[in-house]
């Protein structure tokens, strides 16, 4: 992906003060950031990395305003407009700080929040990230310690894209998984109710790798090979009751050059995958086998054949021939006859 700048209309940094197992308080920042050069840097980078990142969450706000408000305080800002963005910064923070006190292995850091116009979406972004030490030479030449933002190791941020809220959308939140009890503590926070439907997810991941092959017009043998390595590794993974993980898939299905098959993965809308879930073995057939029908008739055969020439295809009048037919099909197209 491309680096590009987005549009900033709120920002905020807030402080999280908590160590493992220790208990959680916050330091506000009493008024929002001005968009120095410095801080869209910032934006742009976070935008960009969390949009690489696969095995996101995605969901939806639990019906429960109760006890996960986030849905209220999105609603009283951006529908009744009756609190501004100082406020609702706040009260999420006030949020957060009893999500990470329930979780003991929640540690602190900078909370930005802001509001941004990312490709051509309205969403409101939630990171948490730590400070590292780096190493600097100064203008007399001299290393020293520098300390800085730890940008290359974001493990707890979300996003809520406001505009798919608004519509009615099936998910419009999304969330780094990270490791599962800070993973889980974040989505509280964010009131996402996750629940994963793992056919249509698994029918999502099958898409995905078509547009794929579409896309990058792979040869015939090239995208079947593609396929079946993908449909291996699902396969497998149904098999044994384990959660997908795209970046093993996309390191199993295209070997070669992983990262581009990653952007295929890396997206925010709709079509997005989430991972983490059980492959729906079901889902993973059209990989490697066609099936169709029409009014008289019905088929179904796997790619392998086609190689083989116990199927062929003629493009160019459109008819499919079957060869090797076996005897028992034989004997009844005959007394058909």
């Amino acid at each position: 992906m491309e680096a590009q700048q987005h549009t900033v209309h709120n920002l905020i940094v807030h402080q999280l003060i908590k160590d493992p197992h220790g208990p959680a308080s916050i330091a506000l920042r009493p008024g929002e950031m001005r968009v120095s050069a410095a801080a869209q840097r910032l934006i742009d980078h976070l935008c960009l990395r969390y949009a690489e990142r696969t095995g996101k969450g995605y969901g939806r706000f639990e019906d429960d305003e109760d006890n996960f408000p986030m849905a209220r305080f999105v609603r009283q800002h951006v529908v009744e407009q009756s609190i501004d963005f100082i406020t609702l910064a706040q009260l999420m923070m006030q949020h957060l700080q009893v999500r990470a006190g329930e979780e003991q292995l929640a540690s602190g850091g900078y909370v930005l929040i802001a509001r941004v116009d990312a490709m051509g979406r309205d969403v409101l972004l939630v990171a948490l990230i730590t400070e590292t030490v780096g190493t600097a030479i100064t203008e007399g030449l001299d290393i020293i310690d520098s300390v800085h933002l730890d940008l290359g190791n974001v493990r707890v941020a979300g996003r809520i894209d406001l505009e798919g809220w608004q519509r009615g959308a099936e998910r419009y939140i999304s969330f780094l998984k990270g490791r599962g009890d800070v993973a889980h503590y974040f989505k509280l926070f964010l009131g996402c109710n996750d629940v994963v439907l793992a056919l249509k997810e698994t029918q999502k991941l099958v898409q995905g790798l078509t547009q794929f092959a579409e896309r990058q017009q792979l040869p015939n043998d090239t995208r079947d090979a593609l396929f079946e390595r993908a449909h291996g590794y699902l396969d497998e993974a149904g098999s044994d009751g384990e959660p997908v993980s795209l970046d093993v898939l996309v390191q199993r299905a295209w070997p070669d050059a992983p990262a581009e098959l990653r952007n295929q993965f890396a997206r925010e809308d709709e079509g997005a995958v989430s991972g983490g879930f059980i492959p729906d073995r079901r889902a993973i057939r059209p990989l490697t086998h066609f099936k169709a029908s029409a009014e008289h008739w019905k088929i179904e055969f796997d790619r392998s054949s086609l190689r083989s020439g116990q199927v062929i295809y003629n493009r160019e009048n459109g008819t499919l021939v079957l060869t090797e037919i076996p005897d028992d099909l034989r004997r009844a197209l005959l007394g058909d006859g």
